[in-house]
């Protein structure tokens, strides 16, 4: 494993035959911690009150560049080609079509990308590898060709207010535009934030925000400090060590591919089978919870991520957070996994292509996933799965749930049942997805007789699927209502109804560049 071979350095051989780890691997979580320190030095020394925004973009474009050419070498030349091919389309187009431009070559070339690393390179090799950076570039630069879409074309009365927050009024320059793409905070693991959180950030605004206040509605503070992020990262720096040695130990002992192996599946019970399918993805979920939670301190150690102050005047380092362990781990439906995993990937395909989508954009947004995700026959097995799932759970709890919400006892036995059942669920929709071929996926679902599939199916068909005034109004919605009463009142609903169905895909997104699978 550790003479796994490399496009990027190879000074850190030595260390990676020590660990016993693919030299890739090591190379990104040695480059991730160096990014940690950069991070606190560029907040202690280019500080935006004594440094201006020209530098601090500079420092922050060239580091991420150099750590881009360390882990992937020449490959990094993807990320500037995509990124300066996509401002001059930009450029070109003007504010009426670039969105459309963009948004096609942005994706086509991560599609083409994705094509080459798996069919012309080792197909089973899953490690680091630089269409996982590219990854979250195409979703920086297709939200930027929308907002500036929105910002310098569209009409203010034609926007939903998330849309009005987020549209940008110039268009950027390009020192700015690779910043934002390629900066050492996000360029190996994101996650996705927008430009206009970004460009506040470089320019020292972000700390003049918000306190949320008696009436729940944000208020402005100026004249706060500037908070420190040495708590947040302190902690979520924590969580890494603690998921590191978990993935490290544990994972290596609970191997997803044990579940397709010929002799436990001749002999063991189902209880069994059931507790290792369970066990297996749990263990699966750290190595994610470390790439994640390590990218969300290095975007906080550096002053990136402030969101405001809570109403006890706490303030919250969650702006570009990507899950919530704790909400993961208790969830006791799919909403509610799916609400707390991959976040910021979520609200990508809601702005880019749900809330804007006027024909199935529910069907729309679960392809565009799904396509993104790349071409490993397991990622559409576990899309297809999702979708009956997902339908199928929502259909459930619409004819039970509220049978069991009279007394807390029955509510807690509720919550127990569906806890567990969530969990295998769930566990059971992404085994292709970590088993990546059609073979090994098929072998494991033939060996559950496709209960879950047949159980998914029976639901939706026994059952009256109960229709909801939140999907008519979501619909709406996409015509883009001039009434700013419904648009205010629509955006909420459609909220609700994305993150119970269009995340499915999405759930196991770090798996291509958080560069820790085994």
């Amino acid at each position: 494993m550790a003479t796994t071979s490399t496009t990027g350095s190879t000074l850190l051989q030595p260390l990676s035959n020590a660990v016993q780890l693919p030299i890739d691997q090591v190379n990104f979580v040695a480059c991730q911690l160096f990014a940690l320190l950069a991070a606190v030095w560029f907040r202690t020394y280019l500080r935006s009150s004594k440094t201006s925004s020209f530098v601090r973009h500079v420092v922050a474009t060239l580091l991420g560049l150099y750590l881009a050419l360390f882990c992937f070498g020449w490959y990094a030349l993807h990320f500037l080609v995509q990124t300066g091919i996509s401002y001059g389309i930009m450029v070109i187009m003007g504010a009426e079509n670039m969105h459309r431009y963009c948004f096609v070559f942005a994706l086509g070339y991560l599609i083409v990308c994705q094509i080459t690393r798996v069919y012309i390179f080792d197909y089973g090799q899953y490690s680091a590898d630089f269409s996982g950076p590219m990854m979250i570039i195409t979703q920086k630069i297709t939200s930027l060709a929308y907002e500036i879409h929105d910002g310098m074309f569209r009409k203010d009365e034609e926007l939903t207010p998330s849309q009005r927050d987020l549209a940008v009024r110039r268009m950027p320059s390009l020192l700015e535009y690779l910043s934002y793409n390629c900066n050492f905070m996000g360029i190996l693991a994101g996650p996705l934030c927008s430009y206009k959180d970004y460009i506040t950030f470089i320019e020292g605004r972000s700390y003049h925000v918000t306190q949320a206040g008696a009436d729940g509605k944000e208020e402005p503070h100026c004249e706060r400090p500037e908070p420190s992020p040495n708590a947040a990262v302190s902690q979520k720096l924590l969580v890494c060590g603690l998921s590191l040695l978990v993935h490290l130990t544990v994972s290596n002992m609970l191997p997803v591919e044990h579940n397709i192996d010929a002799r436990f599946r001749a002999t063991a019970s189902w209880p069994t089978k059931v507790i290792y399918l369970y066990v297996s993805l749990l263990a699966a979920r750290p190595k994610y919870y470390f790439a994640w939670t390590l990218a969300d301190a290095i975007n906080n150690a550096a002053g990136f991520g402030f969101r405001g102050y809570d109403r006890n005047g706490e303030a919250r380092w969650d702006l570009v957070s990507n899950l919530r362990i704790q909400q993961i781990e208790m969830s006791t439906s799919f909403k509610m996994f799916l609400d707390n995993w991959n976040i910021q990937t979520a609200l990508w395909l809601k702005r880019v292509c749900y809330e804007r989508a006027t024909l199935s954009p529910t069907i729309q947004t679960f392809v565009l996933s799904a396509i993104w995700h790349g071409v490993y026959p397991g990622y559409y097995l576990t899309f297809l799965t999702g979708v009956l799932m997902t339908l199928a759970a929502r259909t459930m709890r619409s004819n039970v749930r509220h049978y069991f919400i009279a007394s807390p006892q029955l509510k807690w036995v509720y919550d127990v049942i569906t806890w567990m059942v969530t969990q295998i669920a769930v566990s059971y929709t992404v085994v292709p997805f970590v088993l990546l071929s059609i073979k090994p996926s098929f072998t494991f679902y033939s060996s559950w007789y496709y209960c879950l599939h047949i159980i998914g199916i029976l639901v939706l068909l026994l059952l009256p699927m109960k229709k909801t005034q939140r999907g008519k109004n979501t619909h709406e919605n996409m015509q883009l209502s001039r009434s700013k009463k419904f648009d205010d009142t629509g955006n909420s609903l459609e909220q609700n109804s994305f993150s119970t169905t269009n995340n499915v895909c999405s759930q196991e997104t770090a798996s291509r560049h958080s560069l820790l699978k085994q």
